[in-house]
């Protein structure tokens, strides 16, 4: 259904869709009598989260049940949900995640803090000038010194960073590539910049 022309019906049909799924879920993982695979798949998943997902998705993983979410920002699910607590606990609950390039500023902050700092070298450059006698020009209207000397320093220091920076998510990546945080079922892989392939330009 239309969710730009019937809004309020469209979210209300999701809504009652994706409980009886996740009921039904959860119900075989209670009696034990999952026997094949399930996959959740939505996209727009703002305008159709509950509270309730957190929950399923912390169990349903149990059940063999995928699930794939979309959302155009974090802000977006804290929109819909009026909660930073329920809204955290989901994140959390999808353990991998692509991050394509944003402007949401809670989405690139909640994506520094997961993937962590790292010791970065960072420079310092100062310049300095002494002199002993220093006079002003009418003619030119400038400043003459005597004697002067100038001294120039270079500072070399090592200062913890977050991994990936704001830049990173607002600039640096471009339309079909993403960051991504991926676990192979028993380790986290190390966060890398992804190129995504999108069907309409796959080769037959």
């Amino acid at each position: 259904m239309n969710i730009a022309e019937y809004k309020n019906l469209s979210k209300l049909i999701a809504a009652y869709l994706k409980l009886d799924f996740q009921s039904e879920i959860l119900t075989n993982l209670a009696t034990h009598s999952y026997t094949r695979t399930t996959a959740f798949i939505c996209d727009e998943f703002h305008e159709y989260v509950t509270r309730s997902d957190s929950d399923f998705f912390a169990q349903s993983r149990e059940a063999k049940c995928i699930n794939i979410v979309a959302t155009q920002s974090y802000s977006s699910l804290l929109n819909t949900l009026k909660d930073k607590s329920c809204t955290q606990v989901l994140i959390q609950n999808l353990i991998n995640k692509l991050w394509y390039r944003t402007d949401d500023v809670f989405t690139i902050e909640d994506a520094q803090k997961q993937i962590g700092r790292e010791d970065k070298e960072r420079h310092s450059t100062s310049i300095s000038e002494n002199a002993k006698e220093t006079n002003y020009d009418y003619f030119t209207n400038t400043w003459k010194s005597k004697g002067s000397n100038l001294s120039e320093s270079l500072t070399t220091f090592i200062q913890p960073d977050f991994i990936y920076d704001t830049q990173f998510f607002t600039q640096t990546l471009e339309t079909f590539s993403c960051l991504a945080f991926l676990s192979d079922g028993t380790k986290i892989i190390k966060p890398c910049q992804l190129q995504m392939l999108p069907y309409f330009k796959r080769k037959e």
